[in-house]
């Protein structure tokens, strides 16, 4: 946003409460690589320039990587800056920061959409035995316990918790809900390319039938390595990982979880096929003719797991919870935040705020928003309406 800003000679300011790729610094896990293969890690007037395209980006080169973007658009960045409030004022805003108060007649709330990882109520019913830890805390097995691990959520991040945890030779349990799996290659390419040649990252929030639901999709069941390896429940239960059921409540130290298991795997398979179905059928509209061979995933394989588990029993000493996270917009004092704590908006533009703008959440304008390649297309829509607006104050 800075970038589109400068290009359109908008003065403006970056307040960020610690360094460029704050997050990236101290809120991921050590072996923590990027989803997206690095032929899409980039923004406007910076590309991946090296001899991995379809390699995936650590944390230290994703962090390396939005340092020399900042220095590329010389973004005007005040760190250590913390937002305490955002009110409507006159012809725009007040900004409040630890370092100072601001006016500006347009604002964009870019913090992101995880600042706050989502933990059910009922972890206050956990034993005192067992300790709670989340994704944003977690860096490597070495802080754990010894001793068994519930990971609580299976999608990209559950995943690959669980396997990182369960080959550093603790027992795991995986907790599996509502997911999506997906294959790493299909048709000898990765997943993402081709989501991306046939439209698919590209189809548009005012497109499709229901972007509230696809703005709540779990996250792929991914993971980016080398050897370009999928990821999902039928690879972790092949090395010793167990599956339950959705943890539905933790009553007098003990775990219930769903009996719908085989259902919500189920319904991922059937998901999956549509996917690569739809994949198949715009890809033969577009030239690339039909696939080689079979190369789909076999239906997972699932057994029917017990739906409890005792927690006092000491065969747990930690729980991860991989159920996401949420924004914060605690220090927003301006009424645009529903009853969920999201933002509302269309496409971005912030509901009954004019001059009010929100970058970085998932689906914002498009399917790829909350990827980095999806961020600079959503940031020239979104600057040319703050333009317009500007423009007519």
């Amino acid at each position: 946003m800075s970038g589109a800003l400068t290009r359109r000679s908008i003065d403006h300011v970056v307040l960020e409460r610690g360094s460029v790729a704050h997050s990236w610094k101290t809120e991921r896990w050590d072996s923590l690589r990027l989803l997206t293969p690095n032929s899409q890690t980039r923004l406007p007037g910076a590309t991946y320039d090296g001899d991995e395209p379809d390699g995936f980006m650590a944390v230290a080169d994703v962090i390396a990587f939005v340092e020399r973007y900042a220095e590329t658009v010389d973004a005007p960045v005040l760190g250590d800056t913390t937002v305490t409030s955002v009110r409507a004022a006159g012809d725009g805003y007040d900004i409040l920061t630890g370092q100072g108060r601001w006016h500006a007649r347009a604002v964009v709330l870019a913090g992101g959409a995880c600042n706050v990882p989502t933990v059910p109520d009922y972890a206050t019913a956990l034993p005192s035995t067992i300790e709670s830890v989340t994704p944003d805390r977690y860096k490597n097995p070495d802080q754990l316990a010894d001793g068994g691990v519930l990971v609580v959520g299976a999608s990209a991040t559950g995943l690959q918790l669980a396997e990182e945890i369960h080959r550093s030779g603790r027992p795991v349990t995986v907790s599996v809900g509502e997911h999506v799996r997906m294959p790493r290659v299909y048709r000898d390419e990765d997943i993402f390319t081709w989501m991306a040649r046939v439209g698919l990252l590209d189809e548009r929030w005012d497109e499709v039938d229901d972007v509230v639901r696809a703005r709540n999709v779990p996250s792929p069941q991914l993971i980016g390595t080398p050897e370009r390896r999928s990821l999902d429940l039928d690879a972790l239960t092949s090395i010793g990982v167990q599956l339950r059921g959705r943890l539905g409540t933790i009553r007098d130290g003990v775990a219930m979880f769903s009996g719908g298991l085989r259902n919500q795997c189920a319904l991922a398979d059937l998901k999956l096929n549509r996917l690569l179905d739809t994949i198949d059928e715009r890809a033969g509209e577009a030239g690339y003719g039909e696939p080689d061979g079979p190369e789909r995933c076999q239906p997972t394989t699932v057994g029917d797991p017990p739906l409890t588990l005792d927690l006092a029993s000491g065969e747990i000493r930690t729980i991860v919870w991989a159920t996401g996270f949420r924004a914060d917009h605690s220090w927003l004092d301006v009424p645009v935040v529903d009853h969920k704590g999201r933002v509302r908006h269309d496409g971005g533009i912030v509901s009954d705020a004019p001059g009010m703008y929100l970058l970085g959440a998932t689906f914002l304008r498009r399917r790829k928003s909350s990827f980095i390649h999806g961020a600079g297309d959503d940031a020239e829509d979104l600057a040319a309406h703050l333009a317009a607006h500007l423009a007519t104050r």
